[in-house]
């Protein structure tokens, strides 16, 4: 199901072949939380961009439109007429990062939605049927993300509890699959990595997911605000002990530089809402470093975002004139930045993934890392 086509030290160039459509790896998912990216895109403008994966989120989809109205219409896929491969997160980050009056026992989470104060139970088989319902191509394990720091009991504790979690997650995915109704009888399992950021609990715990036998491996619980070297230690950690036959994503994470560490230690897949986030609010990447449009020394610039991007919104506008969008509060302002961030990170997994084929990511990691980091000189 996956295959692993070449390394250059720990870095990976793979495949995983899925039911919608092989994924080649390293790979940035395309984070449409409610079956959307938020700044106007649609499935078509995915397409347009050079999105391989979209990824959605279980927790609000549940909560509206709700996972038995996508299912009565079809499936995630129909539903946004998006043609390839979908990972659904768990739900477990959101119930516990946004979830009020939350009550954590060994069968799940009872909490109260932070929509409109419902109380709503979610344990690993609730998770796995909602998904199930939503029918994706790649589900996530229900887990609990603690926040770090955390106190060394606690995450001990929450990462046994998760492995235990981990267990009923894949007896009922099993069971899900084997209906005549499911809506994706080939839906994939990938287990969460926890433990914090203690090293011994974070080999623990994979050590003991490791012998589940899953479809991927995730490591969980991190970009959540520990500095980036404690990050990038854990992965260093944790990597020997991941399935090498097998995805690991890594996962909420995150900017170009975090991406290129990532596969530098042995990651496939990443997500985050930053691109998008950031490119609402003027915030953009570029070949030449960041820029944030909003500076007034762009009211006059005739360039594009970046001189070298083949986007749509660098294609045929000018800075000056998606600033003025910016300052006129008009939609589209929004929307074409969303575009270029987005292809701007399609386009570097594209440009890694060549590198990784031509045998030099050491280079390119080491051109890119400071590139990606700065600020646009002009």
């Amino acid at each position: 199901m996956f295959e692993v086509k070449k390394t250059e030290g720990a870095a990976r160039r793979g495949v995983l072949h899925t039911v919608h459509g092989d994924i080649e790896t390293p790979v940035f998912m395309n984070v449409g939380t409610s079956a959307a990216i938020k700044g106007g895109l649609s499935a078509l403008d995915l397409k347009e961009i050079g999105c391989t994966v979209e990824l959605s989120n279980t927790y609000h989809l549940h909560i509206r439109p709700g996972d038995e109205l996508i299912r009565r219409l079809g499936g995630l896929h129909r539903f946004m007429s998006w043609e390839g491969p979908i990972l659904t997160d768990s739900g477990g980050f959101q119930v516990f990062s946004l979830a009020q009056l939350r009550k954590i026992t060994e069968e799940g989470v009872a909490f109260s939605s932070h929509m409109d104060g419902k109380r709503i139970f979610m344990g690993p088989e609730e998770s796995m049927r909602i998904q199930s319902n939503l029918g994706s191509t790649i589900a996530m394990a229900f887990d609990e993300c603690v926040e770090n720091p955390a106190e060394y009991a606690y995450a001990k504790m929450s990462a046994e509890r998760t492995a235990r979690w981990l267990l009923r997650c894949k007896e009922e995915m099993k069971r899900l699959n084997a209906l005549e109704t499911a809506v994706n009888p080939h839906q994939l399992l990938f287990g969460i990595n926890q433990g914090c950021t203690y090293a011994d609990l974070r080999i623990e715990h994979m050590k003991t997911i490791a012998e589940y036998e899953l479809d991927g491996y995730a490591i969980g619980g991190l970009a959540v605000g520990e500095p980036a070297p404690v990050m990038y230690e854990m992965i260093e950690t944790v990597e020997p002990y991941m399935p090498k036959d097998k995805p690991r994503y890594l996962m909420g994470v995150g900017t170009p530089v975090n991406i290129l560490e990532g596969i530098y230690r042995g990651v496939d897949f990443f997500d985050c809402v930053m691109p998008s986030r950031n490119a609402r609010h003027g915030n953009l990447f570029t070949h030449f470093g960041k820029i944030n449009l909003n500076n007034e020394k762009y009211a006059e610039d005739p360039r594009p975002i970046d001189p070298v991007c083949g986007c749509e919104a660098c294609r045929h506008h000018s800075r000056a004139y998606i600033r003025h969008l910016f300052k006129a509060r008009e939609a589209l302002a929004m929307r074409l930045c969303v575009i270029h961030n987005l292809y701007f990170y399609n386009e570097m997994m594209r440009d890694i993934r060549q590198a990784l084929d031509e045998g030099r990511y050491e280079s390119f990691y080491r051109e890119k890392r400071a590139i990606y980091d700065a600020r646009c000189a002009d």
